[in-house]
């Protein structure tokens, strides 16, 4: 302030609205982000998915008691998943289904079938997730009683696996 005008009530009462407005309309806007982008749906029922959590826990550790290992490869316009047993050797795949999550909202998920080839691994030709973090859950009828599932996140750069993690 200069010294012809001195600092009053009206200059604090506007310094301090413009700062609450700014703070206000900043956590407005953060709000109306947050709620377009995220569906906030984790699992359909979360009581009954409560209920299975045990025997989805026991098919996990029946599953990681076999020692089998998978593979992902983006690469060249395709998706290839190879699964191999605790030795080291292909298990042959009937079928699988790669379901492509977005951490964070559905409005990019997708669910990929592969095909199994010759050495009995599954490809989806002409699909390439975009680029990012992606949860990746495939589903492979490995000839087990139930399916074999691989559950990682993988970040996708370029058209290519950058990294992933079994969860």
């Amino acid at each position: 302030m200069s010294p012809d005008r001195p600092f009053t009530g009206r200059h604090m009462l506007a310094i301090m609205l413009g700062f609450f407005g700014v703070v206000i309309a900043v956590n407005v806007t953060m709000a109306v982000m947050a709620n377009r982008s995220w569906t906030g749906f984790v699992v359909e029922n979360s009581y009954v998915a409560g209920q299975h959590f045990n025997e989805n826990t026991a098919e996990a550790r029946a599953q990681a008691a076999l020692g089998w290992k998978g593979r992902l490869e983006i690469e060249g316009g395709a998706v290839r998943y190879v699964l191999s047993d605790a030795h080291g050797a292909p298990v042959t795949l009937a079928g699988a289904t790669a379901s492509f999550r977005r951490p964070s909202y559905a409005s990019e998920d997708v669910a990929v079938p592969l095909v199994p080839v010759v050495g009995g691994h599954g490809v989806a030709a002409d699909f390439v997730p975009r680029d990012g973090l992606w949860i990746l859950e495939i589903e492979a009828d490995a000839g087990l009683e139930r399916p074999y599932r691989d559950t990682r996140r993988i970040l996708v750069e370029d058209g290519r696996v950058a990294g992933g993690r079994k969860q």
